[in-house]
């Protein structure tokens, strides 16, 4: 699949979302078959572009492959002046979020509420598209309510304004993330415009992944909260859908398998945010890495969440794995 001028090495693909996919996250997932990664949305208004948290959301030099940032707002020139800064710090992509629910976001008339004026959503896009040379995204919902399903409308206008490639989360903004996915409105979309659509929302595993895309037609999926603590889901996915063969694929990770990008993610993690700050941050992804170990729990967990200090972390999850191995042992004999 290509957006734009670029090749994907797979369309399986990782979602933005705030506090989740800083970089550290993305790299994490893209080593383990993730072939796109969108980062966490990054206010367009200039006087948020220079604080702490802003500064880590824009295109990090070192990430490898395509540097995709994603834009919130609802001014158009504010829009492409924020599309034409994050251009020139390196990124590749510029997506635009016009699907986030979140009640602070809907106050200020982003994310999901845009899609209540498909007249102003037109002059976003054409302010973007026309600010920047790289490829130009949309990420939306299936519409504002169950009364105003309007995706397909939004995609046509967005494919009009030279939009490379569009997402749609299977959900109102109305259900924010509760009750359950829809596919049928994704295939209508997907039926209405020429661009590459990806399907997102509720795609937890391979089994998943496949029904998503034979329902959709869609050319591509977006995994959001099931990569949370579970990067193997990009490479157990991509093989699942024939995008790439690993023999490691389908089976769950090892001890040591996690243990391993455990080690890998806090490297990265301690590196990008330092010592106290990044311990913890790194706290939530502790949580959702044990969380299919039930075991980990009886073997000091609560403890580990409660060191503050990078190497203390490091150390603390070293003598858990130590923990967990010996466990494991003795169940074996």
């Amino acid at each position: 699949m290509r957006i734009g001028p670029y090749e994907l090495a797979n369309p399986v693909m990782l979602a933005p979302m705030a506090g989740m996919s800083d970089w550290p996250f993305r790299e994490i997932c893209k080593a383990m078959g993730a072939g796109y990664a969108v980062g966490e949305m990054t206010a367009s208004k200039p006087e948020l572009r220079d604080t702490r948290k802003s500064r880590s959301r824009w295109a990090h030099e070192h990430e490898t492959g395509f540097k995709v940032v994603q834009l919130l707002g609802a001014d158009p020139h504010l829009m492409a002046e924020a599309a034409r800064y994050a251009e020139a710090g390196g990124a590749d992509v510029v997506d635009i979020n016009m699907g986030c629910p979140a009640k602070k976001v809907l106050q200020a008339a982003c994310g999901s509420a845009l899609m209540r004026d498909e007249p102003l959503v037109g002059r976003i896009l054409n302010a973007v598209v026309g600010a920047v040379s790289v490829p130009v995204t949309l990420k939306i919902r299936t519409g504002w309510s169950d009364a105003m399903k309007n995706a397909v409308s939004i995609a046509r206008i967005a494919q009009n304004e030279g939009v490379a490639m569009l997402t749609v989360h299977g959900r109102t903004r109305e259900q924010g993330f509760r009750g359950s996915a829809e596919y049928e409105t994704i295939r209508a979309v997907k039926r209405a415009v020429a661009i590459p659509v990806i399907a997102n929302g509720d795609i937890d595993g391979p089994e998943k992944a496949r029904f998503v895309m034979s329902v959709t037609g869609a050319d591509g999926v977006m995994i959001g909260r099931a990569a949370y603590g579970n990067p193997w889901i990009f490479r157990d996915v991509a093989a699942a859908l024939g995008f790439r063969e690993d023999p490691a694929a389908g089976r769950p990770p090892s001890l040591e398998e996690r243990r391993d990008v455990l080690r890998r993610h806090m490297a990265l993690h301690f590196d990008y945010y330092g010592d106290q700050r990044g311990a913890a941050l790194f706290r939530k992804h502790l949580t959702h890495y044990f969380s299919g170990l039930p075991e980990a729990r009886e073997a000091g967990l609560e403890e580990l969440l409660r060191l503050d200090g990078a190497s203390a972390v490091a150390e603390g999850v070293e003598r858990l794995f130590e923990t967990l191995t010996r466990t494991a042992a003795r169940a074996d004999t």
